[in-house]
């Protein structure tokens, strides 16, 4: 199956230029001169006013971290703000789970399953999707800051 798909939104997701350039272009293909380039966020950027305070930690580490990595750029803004906020969710349905447990008596006596536990699962779930985009978990990182780090010496390259 190839790489590619002529249906919109469909098939692998193309690599930004820039990755291919710090790579060295390894497919040898033509590259995308036209790609937008975005303003980079280079420090200082504060959290949202109206977003939660677990939300505001999490958007102080994040943006630290990217903006280290010169990675985050305006147009990324949002999927941080939204990462911060699942993040804040799920801290707070993992706390109501953890008091009233997975699940829950009904007034008839039966159970059910906690809608705090859907509530987790769902803020997990976008927190892995938005983390991606944003790099934050290895596999995506190594994608998108990988290449331009320079590979480590080797002593024995002068054998």
């Amino acid at each position: 199956m190839s790489g590619t798909s002529t249906v919109p939104g469909r098939g692998r997701k193309p690599k930004p230029t820039a990755r291919k350039q710090l790579a060295g272009n390894p497919g040898k293909r033509k590259l995308n001169k036209n790609e937008p380039q975005y303003s980079p966020v280079l420090a200082g950027v504060t959290a949202p006013d109206w977003i939660s305070d677990d939300a505001k930690v999490m958007w102080e580490a994040v943006t630290t971290e990217l903006c280290r990595e010169g990675v985050l750029k305006v147009t990324d803004l949002h999927n941080v703000e939204g990462f911060c906020c699942a993040y804040s969710n799920w801290r707070k349905a993992q706390k109501e789970v953890d008091s009233m447990g997975v699940t829950l008596m009904t007034p008839t006596g039966t159970f059910i399953k906690n809608p705090a536990a859907t509530v987790v699962n769902e803020a997990m779930r976008q927190m892995v999707s938005l983390g991606s985009l944003l790099g934050l978990d290895p596999s995506s990182r190594s994608r998108l800051m990988g290449a331009s780090k320079k590979p480590a010496a080797n002593e024995f390259s002068e054998f």
